[in-house]
């Protein structure tokens, strides 16, 4: 098997290809992400993908299955309950959740609430599930003339706070954030605790790019393993927050895909070993929860013209991996996300062309093959180094 010094991995954020066998349990049955959004556009233009075996894993309207794809391809199912972010990610590094993160359709109880209040000293807004622009159409006149931060929630593990940059500065916002993640812990341990900071006058309230999030710590992982062996681990957009800077020696962040793209670009021509860890939030963040298909099949498109930029900066010694966390499919009549299958592409001077690597039981899969590639332990996946490298 020939030698790999370095991994990418980019992750389409929410980009699925079909609702999973389980999806009905989450009500996402019918769900297909990438497969609805090409339809609703009458066809998607993604000859790169295409060509590296995208069409092969699915009916997707525009991309069509290659007999002879240039890279390896294959799906994978979310073996851990739930269908968010950190569940996605951290499976992908190689921990499998033996229980979802807790949800709050209702709001949280005002146990946590009341604690919330009393270690920041200011009373609240919201407190229920909602889309994130439309809380602050609806309360952030409110909130601009009360300055009471905005708390809210989704289907997803998370306890987010949305404020004016003006009426509550970001590092008071993020202090806030920092006492919610203290708060909630145990059975109450969501996922991610979200600053939304916000701009802009009432009926024009933009959401600004000093989002932040603050994860749950994760247990060992191939990020930590890596890190622990001295290999770099270099993590672009939201991964250093995802698994808040465990196992991460350089964090760069980023505002949308194109800088995303950008970043990790630059950071493959710097050449060396290790990994780069790329989340792309825009098809998720800014298409998916907004049931904006055009849009999500205008930013996948765009992604596919960017892809020749990615391949043709690796070096001899890289393997790309381009896959997803979960669905978002802007075509139904959730804004959430969606319980489905992920893609799997893998390219690189080293990969073998043309190899199915069929329907992986698990995203660790992606762990435990980076974990042999650079003779690491691991517990959990199952390797497909020796099917992918000559």
């Amino acid at each position: 098997m020939k030698q790999v010094d370095r991994a990418v991995i980019i992750v389409l954020d929410s980009v699925g290809i079909g609702s999973l066998p389980d999806a009905f349990r989450y009500g996402d049955e019918g769900s297909n992400t990438l497969g609805n959004c090409a339809h609703a556009v009458n066809g998607l233009s993604m000859p790169h993908m295409e060509k590296l075996g995208l069409g092969n894993l699915g009916e997707f309207m525009g991309i069509a299955p290659t007999g002879s794809p240039d890279g390896a391809y294959g799906k994978m199912v979310c073996q851990s309950p739930g269908k968010d972010t950190t569940t996605g990610h951290w499976e992908i590094s190689g921990l499998i959740l033996d229980r979802p993160f807790p949800v709050y359709p209702n709001g949280f109880p005002q146990e946590i609430i009341n604690e919330f209040i009393s270690r920041t000293g200011v009373e609240i807004l919201g407190n229920k599930a909602a889309s994130g622009t439309e809380i602050i159409k609806e309360l952030g006149e409110e909130h601009v003339r009360t300055g009471r931060p905005i708390v809210y929630t989704s289907a997803d593990s998370v306890f987010q706070i949305a404020a004016h940059e003006e009426v509550i500065p970001v590092e008071r916002l993020y202090e806030m954030c920092r006492t919610a993640r203290a708060i909630l812990t145990g059975e109450n341990a969501v996922g991610r605790v979200i600053a939304r900071p916000f701009t802009g006058e009432p009926g024009n309230f933009v959401r600004t790019g000093n989002r932040h999030d603050f994860s749950l710590t994760p247990g060992p992982n191939i990020l930590t393993k890596m890190s622990g062996a001295g290999f770099p681990v270099l993590a672009v957009g939201k991964i250093n927050d995802i698994f808040s800077g465990a196992g991460i020696t350089r964090a760069v962040h980023t505002a949308n895909n194109s800088e995303g793209v950008d970043r990790t670009v630059e950071l493959i021509r710097e050449g060396g070993k290790g990994l780069i860890f790329t989340n792309l939030v825009e098809f998720d963040m800014v298409y998916g929860h907004r049931n904006n298909p055009r849009g999500y099949a205008g930013a996948l498109e765009d992604f596919d013209r960017r892809l020749t930029e990615i391949t043709g900066a690796l070096g001899e010694n890289d393997i790309l991996i381009i896959t997803a966390d979960h669905g978002c499919d802007p075509t139904t009549p959730s804004t959430d996300h969606s319980r489905e299958y992920v893609p799997l592409i893998i390219t690189g001077n080293n990969v073998r062309s043309g190899v199915n690597l069929g329907t992986r039981q698990t995203f660790a899969d992606v762990a435990a093959t980076l974990a042999e590639i650079f003779s690491l332990p691991s517990e959990t996946g199952k390797s497909f180094a020796g099917q992918i490298l000559y």
